[in-house]
């Protein structure tokens, strides 16, 4: 059982107290936290991080991306949400490779430690890879492999319900719990109504739920009442998706029955705001949401349409964005905001027992480096995170009570060696899509 404290760091509890310490202790032993204030006398650490001019908090959770998508990365620029799926990344992925997951899902990490995430939901293809590197990195992860269930879009690779299926009994708490799994229907206007039915039998028979896209643009609206007279949410609610555990990311097109829905089947909404702005969609109703009861969570989404993984940033454009459309400045405070962030991703994922530092929850907490003038000077810590900091700040991350990134040097993932191959697999995929389209337009 190894043991490690932290000295004199300034802490964000965000426990239900809001507690806020100054120059104060942490301690953990095997994965938990056992003290935080004062370490007991009798402690004796394995590692001791000198934390003065450090602020600590719970590890960010990023509760919808497609993290091999990494690969993608500025390869569909400046497109409206449909011409950017058919004309941009459908047509890259059809090049996907399984192997490319791996080190797609590999740069992810890397990106995501760096500023601060220490679990991600992730629904994309061929998983088994994507846990390999979610297992190799030491952070945690909730994994859906990606279902169309379409009568007029062709599975990825061999994928088929019954293969994600085995996916999510091979893999489902493994990596000693770091590991979840949900199914991964892609969503209402893709995937056939016999095919998200299916999904719920076979999520009820293997005890998980359901991540999946729901109402991102006003088009998915107007058809789903046209071809079932009713709102994709309502749609997805007759059919039993959320009877189950559910992620439903995006929600931005929803009105107050849906919003009823959400709330009395507890589903988790994971709001992703800077792909809504870079795809000109309007922006998920956070405030409305959360005032009527819904759990929200936030997201990252994938990198070709963001263009990075920072939560931290996606944390503050939450908060601003909220204040600019209700027009009201006193909304979603800066501690509220982080609490999105953490606790809320952590509880939308399943990990109950992480998002907040207090004795007993699970030790996944980062340290910001707070020496710098941009930080300076510390009025309101919260809001400082918010609105002043960076995820090139972030200087540890501890997930489980181990170190991956230590003085801001990853401890578990060779970092050049991903880069160069993500790179090169990255260009393959681009360069295969762009042939394919000159054959078609010549």
């Amino acid at each position: 059982m190894s043991k490690l404290l932290i000295q004199q760091a300034d802490v964000l509890t965000l426990d239900e107290s809001e507690r806020i310490l100054r120059a104060a202790d942490i301690a953990i032993e095997n994965r938990k936290i056992v003290a935080v204030g004062n370490a007991p006398r009798d402690f004796v650490a394995d590692e001791t991080i000198d934390a003065r001019h450090h602020v600590a908090l719970p590890g960010f959770f990023n509760a919808h991306t497609h993290a091999a998508m990494t690969l993608l990365r500025g390869s569909a620029e400046d497109l409206p949400l449909d011409r950017w799926f058919n004309e941009g990344i459908w047509r890259t992925e059809s090049a996907l490779q399984d192997e490319d997951v791996y080190w797609g899902t590999a740069l992810a990490a890397c990106e995501m430690l760096r500023s601060g995430t220490v679990a991600f939901a992730d629904h994309y293809f061929y998983m088994h890879h994507a846990a390999r590197a979610v297992q190799e990195s030491g952070m945690k992860a909730l994994l859906a492999w990606c279902v169309f269930g379409s009568d007029f879009a062709p599975e990825m690779g061999p994928t088929t319900l019954e293969l994600t299926g085995d996916f999510v009994a091979e893999f489902q708490n493994s990596a000693g719990g770091r590991i979840k799994t949900m199914l991964g229907p892609h969503s209402p206007y893709i995937s056939s109504a016999r095919s998200l039915q299916q999904a719920v039998h076979v999520a009820r028979k293997l005890g998980v739920g359901c991540h999946i896209h729901v109402s991102e643009s006003p088009e998915q609206v107007a058809n789903s009442y046209k071809q079932h007279g009713k709102s994709p949410v309502a749609y997805l609610n007759d059919l039993g998706i959320f009877d189950l555990p559910s992620i439903a990311a995006h929600a931005i097109y929803v009105n107050d029955d849906d919003i009823a829905i959400l709330r009395a089947k507890r589903v988790s909404v994971a709001a992703c705001p800077k792909t809504h702005l870079k795809l000109s969609m309007k922006t998920t109703r956070i405030v409305d949401l959360i005032n009527a009861g819904v759990h929200v969570a936030l997201g990252t989404d994938g990198a070709a349409s963001n263009n990075d993984l920072d939560l931290l940033e996606v944390t503050r454009l939450t908060a601003l964005l909220q204040k600019h459309d209700t027009g009201d400045a006193t909304v979603l405070p800066s501690m509220q905001a982080l609490k999105l962030a953490t606790q809320h991703g952590a509880r939308a994922m399943g990990f109950d027992d992480s998002g907040v530092l207090r004795v007993g929850a699970d030790a996944d907490l980062i340290l910001l480096d707070f020496d710098k003038p941009h930080l300076t000077p510390r009025h309101d810590l919260a809001a400082n995170v918010v609105h002043s900091a960076r995820g090139s700040d972030v200087n540890y991350v501890i997930v489980d009570g181990k170190v991956l990134l230590r003085q801001g040097e990853l401890t578990t993932l060779d970092e050049q060696k991903i880069m160069r191959e993500a790179q090169m697999r990255g260009l393959r995929m681009v360069g295969s899509a762009q042939r394919q389209t000159q054959l078609y337009q010549g």
